[in-house]
């Protein structure tokens, strides 16, 4: 058993190296590395009721504002309720819910948006619901968004008396194009004379790639650095009219980012990620790997047959067996590339969680030069 887990966390060091280290394409559309400032999506948010359900929505007792929103939908729509009869409502197929949404950048009327409806009261499951008419607001309280039509749960729960099963999350919903948009934002984006793009992470060296490219595709020093995370594009005067075209000829050009040397360390999985551009100095690297094995075997003592007394017990029995591997040491060069030095280590037959524990002790050594982030 020890031999096949061994082989096995060796095939998977190996396979990780190999992951890590091929050969990939360095390039990415500027559009995956950055966004242009000010079009970005808007949150929406609405209380809605949903109906139609067997007898799993909120119950009246614990959830007291669903009978009062299904009162007030009731007067809106003519039904006289009597106050003295409200407290004697019991709605069992109604349930309470938050409606949440994703206006778009340049979201147009009549447009239709996807919509996640959440159970706010203690309904058991919104399964076979239908979303009523629910108005989604902005921060600014303002109506962008009507939402309504029956949720697809992608679950299930049956029961008997004695057991159930049930299948994904019943008291959240979906509904594709569940949302018509009724307000659209104003914007001015065609008439820009300049335009912000602002990176996904922070590198100044990637910002000046980026800044070099655009100037490049132009022929003119349009593109300038405002700091590590924010390039200043001047529109050229020939798309001073038509800003979303200059846009889509720049949004395509390849640029290599540059990133921080560093090594992710996940302890729970054993997961090493490290990037290309990490260095390591002069270094001698040992790990020798201890074997325990505990193993409790208890005995049962019996008395002799036909004595009178005695009585059967349990003795307990523990076997422990203590193995230390014979690793040798390792010299790692100074300025070798990442890929050398984990081939190095494993050919010492390290595993990925013994790695994680010789990059800290690189580290603390001053040998790794990394960011050693510990997730």
């Amino acid at each position: 058993m020890k031999k096949n887990t061994s082989f096995i966390f060796k095939a998977a060091a190996a396979c990780l190296i190999f992951l890590l280290f091929a050969e990939t394409a360095g390039a990415a559309r500027i559009k995956d590395l950055a966004n242009i400032r000010g079009v970005r999506n808007n949150q929406l948010m609405g209380f809605g009721l949903v109906i139609g359900l067997a007898g799993t929505g909120d119950s009246a007792t614990n959830v007291f504002f669903s009978i009062q929103t299904i009162v007030n939908l009731l007067r809106k729509m003519g039904v006289t309720v009597p106050e003295r009869e409200v407290d004697q409502l019991k709605f069992k197929n109604i349930a309470t819910v938050i409606v949440t949404a994703n206006l778009p950048p340049f979201a147009r009327q009549g447009d239709r948006i996807d919509i996640n409806v959440s159970s706010l009261g203690d309904s058991k499951s919104l399964q076979g619901g239908t979303l009523l008419m629910t108005p989604l607001k902005g921060p600014d309280g303002n109506t962008y968004s009507v939402a309504q039509g029956p949720l697809s749960i992608g679950g299930f729960s049956v029961s008997g008396q004695a057991r159930g099963v049930q299948k994904n999350h019943l008291t959240v919903g979906r509904i594709a194009g569940g949302a018509l948009v009724e307000r659209e934002l104003p914007h001015s984006f065609n008439t820009k004379e300049e335009i912000f793009l602002a990176l996904k992470k922070t590198d100044f060296t990637t910002a000046g790639r980026i800044a070099d490219a655009i100037n490049e595709k132009l022929e003119s020093n349009s593109a300038s650095i405002m700091d590590g995370r924010t390039i200043k594009v001047t529109v050229p005067k020939k798309y001073r009219e038509s800003t979303s075209v200059f846009v889509s000829r720049i949004e395509g050009l390849e640029v290599e980012p540059d990133s921080v040397a560093r090594v992710i360390l996940d302890e729970r999985t054993g997961t090493v990620v490290m990037g290309e551009s990490v260095q390591v100095s002069a270094v001698a690297v040992a790990h020798g790997g201890l074997f325990i094995q505990i193993r409790e075997e208890p005995e049962v003592s019996q008395p002799a047959p036909l004595s009178r007394k005695g009585e059967t017990a349990i003795v307990p029995r523990t076997r422990i067996h203590v193995e230390e591997g014979e690793d040798k040491l390792l010299i790692v060069p100074k300025s070798v590339s990442l890929g050398e030095v984990v081939n190095g280590l494993n050919a010492i037959g390290v595993t990925p969680r013994d790695l994680i524990s010789i990059l800290q002790a690189m580290k603390a050594a001053g040998a790794l030069h990394a960011e050693l982030e510990i997730i």
